[in-house]
């Protein structure tokens, strides 16, 4: 007896792993009841989004709401189809059910926020087809990264006014805003006319997205329709070239929009030193003596005194009267 209760004082690691406790069992497969169940709720996807309709959209968006109603997008939202019938707002912004329930921007599209491309592809998915789209994929604004929504209010009444529109272009065209300014030009500043009238800002099948008139002819013909012919005898630069060949499109500092101050220095640009017209004797047409056409004499400096018919004659080669 003594000797037992020595050894048992003598060993004091033998008395601590009779007193320490029993580990619990763990269950099959290694893992405890608490770490399994969220394993299995991580384990299954997300609800996709579903359409609500715009009524869920008014309750949040009052303000946007009554301004769509007065835009021509509402009509999608009385439609007889039933694909977007009541599902305006969700057309253009997709499925709204988990942005409904989190209020969180980043739970639904927003055509502002995304890229010019995917925003472009919403828009056209309605309006690819409509003939002033015809150009839009490959016109300088697609190229140019610049997607619908960056000049259109999708949401506000729909306006016509020349002033809004000509503010949405010069906010990136300044430099053409700038030849507006100079003494004679087309009245755009002052609300005469806008961009659009000769431009197609959804593009166009023409150099700088130009709009056409009459059977494809340039869209300057569309005011100036004295200008237009078609004539026994063309001025070929009207027919090859176009107004540009002489006139400044947006504005000018010299009159009738001319590329030249002097009328005589904007015919020379091609007609110096050509044979002339009719054939008489070895004469030239142009400034360098002697020629018949002597810069040297008043009477010669003006062209237009002479020549009127211009842009094009029915009775003279040569443009007179």
């Amino acid at each position: 007896m003594l000797g037992l209760t020595a050894l048992v004082f003598c060993n004091p690691s033998a008395l601590a792993q009779n007193q320490r406790p029993a580990a619990p069992a763990k269950p099959e497969g290694g893992a405890t009841a608490q770490q399994t169940e969220p394993a299995k709720e991580a384990a299954q996807p997300a609800a996709p989004a579903t359409y609500v309709g715009s009524e869920t959209c008014q309750v949040c968006h009052e303000d946007i709401f009554k301004a769509m109603q007065r835009n021509p997008h509402w009509t999608i939202q009385t439609l007889k189809r039933p694909r977007w019938k009541a599902e305006a707002c969700e057309s253009c912004h997709g499925p709204g059910s988990v942005h409904a329930e989190s209020a969180q921007a980043s739970d639904i599209r927003q055509p502002a926020k995304v890229r010019p491309a995917e925003a472009d592809r919403t828009c056209l998915a309605c309006h690819l087809n409509q003939p002033t789209q015809a150009g839009r994929i490959h016109g300088g604004h697609a190229r140019n990264q610049v997607s619908c929504v960056r000049c259109h209010s999708i949401h506000q009444e729909k306006k016509r006014e020349p002033e809004m529109r000509t503010n949405l272009c010069t906010g990136c065209h300044t430099a053409v805003w700038a030849q507006f300014q100079r003494p004679h030009a087309h009245p755009v500043a002052q609300g005469g006319m806008s961009c659009v009238d000769c431009h197609n800002p959804h593009g166009s099948f023409l150099a700088r997205s130009v709009r056409t008139v009459a059977a494809n002819e340039p869209g300057c013909f569309r005011c100036h329709g004295d200008k237009r012919g078609p004539f026994t005898f063309e001025h070929a630069p009207v027919r090859l070239e176009g107004c540009q060949s002489c006139h400044e499109p947006h504005g000018s500092a010299n009159p009738r929009l001319l590329n030249r101050a002097d009328v005589r220095f904007q015919c020379l640009e091609c007609h110096a030193n050509l044979a002339n017209f009719t054939g008489v004797g070895d004469t030239r047409l142009g400034g360098v003596p002697p020629a018949f056409h002597d810069l040297r004499s008043p009477r010669f400096r003006n062209c237009t005194l002479c020549h009127i018919k211009i842009h094009g004659s029915h009775v003279d080669r040569a443009f007179t009267r």
